[in-house]
């Protein structure tokens, strides 16, 4: 399965000097690469995209607040997290039909969170089979946990069904493969109204669950003919605080996150659930639209969970100066998305990893430039708002 256009000669051309130093730099070349219908699948959010858009857009009001005359010869980046130490708060977040821009799908991610001492969160709806992923990451030369009980970069991101079988059975397969925590998606009673896959609903071309791509006896095999699955039609609409949580801590061991929070209301009831972690997600804008960029309800959620219980974060990550500013108003990991995408597209594991690179080295040197020398310093004393700078 493969969504890229076959080369022109204008294009090949064009690639020979090709150069990117960013990660906005691979914009114009995944426009360029990918078949329009795929492209504007990552592209797009719901309905308009104003929460898309926004998410991206909101950077822009956050004013870096820097101080001097500090010796920051020795920056630390690394950050400990469910009890491994990560080389970076910068990890990779859960994202469909990843081979439409990468044959090798999902095993690039792996092998590269596994070499880089970062974190990948593996989605259920995903290329490769997660016991596939897992084992290219423990396959990694010299990964010093190829034989542990957990794989402390891998995360998994559990789509909570109607029928509770398949829940459960797609839980017990992460643990058996040593995945460190279950990542709950909240937000997606079904799915938002995504008008690339209405207006181009033949284009997409077939999209492979690997995960339900199982043997007859497993219960997590309810696709239809022909390997496609009908994923939101069998999402739980009745997922909710009183039951569901608790079943879910029944049938895993493993730490239990909650992704899709959006409200300090709902970070005050994860933590009553006993839950071990909030992510912050609008799910990359493309649930409910005109709903708030994740930046702008962080703060809100921060200072309800701060201390308490860890914090995920992503939406519009693009520089290592956006990494800063989610870590300054209170995010413990940062994730991306699309820039994991664009990155492959572009040159696969390659790809990823100069993308990793570069958020890294930006956030190293804006760790210089303000002033501050380890992640767990940088505070809200680090940033403002831009409207704070007019009131005269």
């Amino acid at each position: 399965m493969s969504g890229k256009l076959q080369p022109t000669p204008e294009f090949l051309e064009w690639e020979a000097n090709f150069m990117p130093v960013c990660v906005n730099d691979l914009i114009p070349y995944c426009e360029r690469r990918l078949k329009p219908a795929f492209w504007e699948h990552i592209r797009d959010g719901a309905m308009d995209g104003e929460t898309n858009r926004n998410n991206v857009d909101v950077y822009k009001k956050i004013r870096i607040r820097p101080r001097v005359l500090r010796d920051v010869s020795n920056i630390d980046t690394t950050v400990k997290f469910f009890g491994h130490t990560f080389a970076s708060p910068i990890g990779l977040s859960p994202t469909g039909s990843v081979q439409m821009c990468h044959p090798e799908g999902e095993k690039v991610f792996a092998r590269t969170v596994a070499k880089m001492n970062q974190a990948y969160m593996c989605s259920t709806a995903t290329t490769v089979s997660l016991e596939d992923v897992a084992a290219e990451a423990r396959g990694v030369p010299d990964y010093p946990f190829a034989k542990t009980a957990h794989i402390p970069n891998l995360f998994f991101q559990l789509y909570v069904f109607g029928d509770k079988k398949v829940t459960e059975a797609l839980v017990k397969r992460a643990e058996r493969e040593g995945y460190t925590a279950m990542v709950v998606t909240v937000d997606t009673p079904r799915l938002g109204r995504r008008l690339t896959l209405i207006r181009r609903p033949g284009e997409l071309g077939k999209r492979v669950w690997a995960n339900f791509e199982t043997k007859d006896s497993d219960p997590t095999k309810f696709a239809n003919k022909g390997g496609n699955l009908g994923l939101s039609s069998n999402f739980s609409d009745t997922l909710n605080w009183d039951s569901d949580i608790k079943w879910l801590r029944s049938i895993t061991k493993l730490p239990i996150v909650l992704k899709g929070i959006m409200s300090g209301e709902d970070a005050e009831l994860a933590i009553k659930a006993g839950v071990d972690g909030i992510y912050v997600s609008n799910h990359g804008g493309r649930q409910l639209d005109t709903i708030p960029a994740t930046l702008e309800v962080l703060p809100e959620i921060a200072r309800v969970a701060k201390g308490k219980i860890p914090i995920m974060f992503d939406g519009g990550v693009r520089k290592g100066t956006d990494v800063f500013k989610a870590l300054a108003l209170g995010a413990d990991y940062v994730f991306i998305g699309r820039p994991a995408l664009y990155g492959l597209t572009w040159n696969g594991e390659e790809g990823i990893e100069q993308v990793l690179n570069w958020l890294n080295e930006e956030l190293r040197l804006a760790m210089v430039l303000a002033g501050t020398t380890s992640i767990k310093d940088i505070s809200k004393a680090f940033v403002r708002h831009e409207s704070e700078y007019w009131k005269l």
